[in-house]
């Protein structure tokens, strides 16, 4: 993979092939096509050919992340020009919810999943926190590294931003979905406890 000019902070695996793949059985891919496969992945970007995810793997840098390491932080608008795809290890995903201190786990993310999309389109704060469950392998894509694919590439690069567009506006819907069940629910329970309270003895001798 070749690294952009202004790599994020995290260090490359110590040996070349640790982006890649899973040892044993066969030959396995090297890291830039396992990148490839998996950001063809359901889960990933299903829009892209593989030829297509092989140029953008290509623009792609390796990262390992020791197990515990907080890699994006909630709140953070310092360093949000990237996006991850886990390629290895398991990612926990938290947000601090209104009236609690301590972070809820959303999420598990396991490998072909992709990571701060919503960096490579705006330098707005993380909305999440990210840390490496278990010993982690990504490939990172930055900002930058974008901006030369569109420049290089620009029928590939305009087909990758459309692609993330939609798992954006996909994640959205989903978003959208759950705040109507959400006030579906505060609306039923304000029901039930207006019930309660009419029908409550009140008064004198109660």
């Amino acid at each position: 993979m070749t690294a952009p000019s202004d790599a994020p902070t995290p260090h490359p695996p110590p040996d070349s092939d640790a982006v890649g793949h899973e040892r044993g059985g066969g030959e396995p891919p090297t890291g830039e096509e396992r990148a490839a496969q998996l950001l063809t992945a359901p889960k990933a970007l299903s829009q892209l050919s593989l030829q297509e995810a092989r140029v953008v793997a290509g623009y792609m840098v390796p990262a390992h992340f020791s197990e515990g390491t907080c890699f994006i932080r909630e709140g953070d608008s310092a360093d949000t020009g990237f996006m991850a795809l886990v390629i290895r290890g398991e990612v926990i995903v938290e947000n601090i919810i209104v009236s609690r201190t301590q972070p809820v786990t959303i999420a598990v993310l396991e490998p072909g999943s992709l990571i701060g999309e919503m960096g490579l389109l705006d330098s707005g704060p993380r909305s999440a926190s990210c840390t490496a469950g278990t010993e982690l392998f990504c490939a990172i894509l930055t900002r930058e590294a974008l901006q030369a694919l569109i420049a290089q590439n620009p029928a590939i690069g305009a087909k990758f931003l459309l692609a993330i567009s939609a798992r954006i506006a996909e994640r959205l819907r989903e978003t959208a979905r759950k705040l109507r069940l959400y006030a579906k629910l505060a609306m039923a329970m304000q029901l039930e406890i207006d019930r309660i309270v009419r029908e409550t003895p009140s008064g004198p001798g109660v």
